[in-house]
């Protein structure tokens, strides 16, 4: 009997004990819901809740790649040429002198060399930074151009500017075809010089700066031509005289009298005009029959002498003292060559020989002038040596 209650004791022990390891087992993934998650009915079943399971983010869309800018251009020049530049331009070089003036005004910090050296006299003007680049040669004049020069100045373009003498396309095509380097011209007279200086601001980013220049030679040609207008058939006779002998003219027609003939009847009239600053080489009976009433030296002419020579100074203008003395400083303001700076003169000469036409400040829009072309200051000082032989004596 004892026996027999032991083992249902037994039994009953071993019952609670697997009731209990039943109650401790860990329950498998599948059943386990963590408290964070738990909804509350009540809040489940709320339609006013806002759901607040986040959206997914949209992707980005992708920033399209921009084209990459062209490295060269193509060019048409003013000679119909199409020439393949560089699309951004910052090294130049001039064929010659002409080219070399009106370039400065525009853009002088993409210079790498010179078509001809400053003189002594420029250097008073041209900033200080320009003057030691190296000097390479013309192409036009003195046609000293240095091949292995302009290679080691590297230019990325050559630039010609002013007349398209009749082998101008076979010029620049055998500029491009010896040196390598592109090569272009631009037309530039005193009526298309404002478009000349648009079309080199475009060139090589230089539109504001070119805008000034070209507005400026703009207002001074047409001033001038609507004081000839006014002038109409009252224009002064009169001659250029260039050299150091007195026996040289600037013949009328030629390119360098562009300037002269607008403002002058210039008597010297020749066979065949010659397309170069020193002009054409007349007799001193020539200029005595052409007598004109007003005479204009060029710089290291016989200005100074002129009154001591015989037959000069019997000549209608010398013994009415009706003649000047061209300003040179950095350049001839009348031309050689015939640049930008004859601008200079459509305001001086305008001036001196039309003073009833002309209510302008001689000195104000010179001085103007110096600081659109070579960046210089000029002085009260300067201006009055520059001009000391260039106007008329006062009464």
């Amino acid at each position: 009997m004892k026996k027999l209650i032991a083992l249902l004791l037994a039994l009953t022990l071993l019952a609670g004990l697997a009731a209990c390891g039943a109650k401790t087992e860990p329950a498998t993934p599948e059943e386990t819901t963590p408290a964070e998650e738990t909804v509350q009915p009540e809040q489940a079943e709320d339609p006013e809740q806002p759901d607040e399971t986040p959206e997914p983010e949209a992707a980005e869309p992708e920033t399209p790649e921009e084209p990459a800018a062209p490295e060269t251009v193509t060019f048409t020049d003013d000679c119909g040429r199409t020439v393949e530049l560089p699309a951004s331009i910052t090294r130049i070089v001039p064929t010659g002198g002409l080219a070399q003036i009106a370039l400065f005004a525009n853009a002088p910090e993409m210079f790498v060399g010179l078509a001809t050296d400053w003189s002594d006299a420029a250097k008073e003007y041209i900033p200080a930074e320009y003057q030691d680049l190296p000097v390479l040669g013309a192409l036009y004049g003195s046609a000293d151009l240095n091949l292995e020069e302009l290679a080691v100045a590297d230019p990325q373009v050559i630039i010609d500017l002013g007349e398209a003498k009749k082998s101008i396309v076979e010029d620049m095509d055998d500029m491009q075809t010896q040196t390598s380097i592109p090569s272009i011209h631009i037309e530039a007279t005193l009526a298309t010089m404002p478009d000349a200086y648009r079309r080199l601001g475009a060139l090589l980013g230089k539109e504001e700066r070119a805008e000034q220049i070209a507005a400026f030679c703009e207002r001074i040609y047409a001033r001038t031509v609507s004081i000839m207008e006014q002038v109409g058939e009252n224009k002064v006779t009169a001659l250029y005289v260039v050299g150091d002998k007195g026996l040289n003219v600037i013949a009328n027609g030629s390119f360098h009298a562009e300037v002269f003939d607008l403002l002058t009847e210039n008597v010297a009239v020749v066979e065949n005009p010659a397309g170069k600053g020193s002009g054409n080489e007349v007799t001193m009976e020539q200029i005595a029959l052409w007598d004109p009433e007003f005479v204009v030296f060029g710089p290291d002419s016989i200005y100074d002498t002129v009154t001591e020579t015989d037959t000069w100074k019997d000549m209608t203008a010398i013994t009415n003292g009706n003649y000047v003395e061209v300003p040179y400083g950095p350049d001839n303001w009348m031309g050689m060559p015939p640049s930008v700076q004859r601008y200079l003169s459509m305001i001086w000469l305008t001036a001196v020989l039309y003073p009833d036409y002309c209510d302008y400040d001689v000195k104000a829009e010179v001085k103007e002038c110096y600081e659109l072309l070579y960046s210089a200051e000029l002085t009260d000082e300067q201006y009055t040596a520059l001009t000391e032989s260039a106007f008329l004596p006062t009464e």
